[in-house]
């Protein structure tokens, strides 16, 4: 339809292809900067839990160089290694967030990159990344070059890092606090170590569920055909 003037519409139907692509890469742009964004954000994070450990444990060491470990010292440890662990499990809850945010912002992408097909089907053989908004689109697009991604990409992660380094800190607490009431060093040792690996089995469970939480709740306009989608 056009106006009296001899203008093109602005209907949904009358909005040349060249301006839909334009919209679609502000959006992909947009998306671009928030993941980007977010990630740094995330490491940030990270750093300053590492730091504020870090810290803590060389002003631990100099209080009991000082103290000669007396029970005062001991009550200190334990205390600033409970505010240690405090930040390292809102830090872990951070980027776990920001692990299903990552997710949200590839499928976001993978549903624009369906419509720059739509627009021209001949860019499909050019698009590494996925371009369907569903599991097996996501995961195309975190690996390109294989359907599966290599395990060493979730254990070198920044969650499984710092669930480690919180798996750490749980250990060494518990462990302490078993020989504060009596325990000999080997039950303090395996208390420990028993505790920590609890909770490392408990975060990789409680994250899978997350994960696949949000995907029952989530519908995709452009799945991947055949059987995976």
């Amino acid at each position: 339809m056009s106006t009296q003037d001899g203008n093109t519409a602005s209907g949904p139907e009358g909005v040349p292809a060249a301006v839909r692509a334009q919209l679609l890469a502000t959006e992909h742009w947009s998306l671009l900067a928030s993941r980007s964004t977010t990630q740094g954000e995330v490491l940030t994070r990270i750093s300053m839990f590492l730091t504020f450990t870090s810290a803590s444990l060389v002003s631990l060491a100099l209080v009991g160089q000082a103290t000669r470990f007396s029970d005062a010292f001991i009550i200190l440890a334990m205390a600033v290694l409970l505010a240690d662990l405090v930040i390292g499990l809102l830090t872990q809850v951070r980027v776990m967030n920001v692990g299903l945010e990552d997710l949200m912002y590839v499928v976001a992408m993978n549903r624009l990159r369906a419509a720059y097909v739509d627009l021209d089907p001949g860019l499909a053989p050019y698009l590494m990344a996925g371009r369907h908004d569903d599991l097996p689109g996501s995961r195309q697009t975190y690996f390109f070059l294989g359907p599966r991604r290599p395990w060493s990409q979730v254990a070198g992660s920044s969650m499984v890092f710092i669930q480690m380094a919180n798996t750490a800190l749980i250990a060494i607490i518990l462990g302490t606090f078993a020989m504060i009431l009596g325990a000999g060093t080997a039950l303090a040792v395996l208390v420990g170590a028993v505790c920590g690996l609890g909770f490392m089995a408990g975060s990789i469970l409680h994250g899978k569920r997350m994960y696949l939480s949000s995907w029952r709740s989530y519908t995709p306009l452009s799945p991947t055909p055949g059987p995976d989608g």
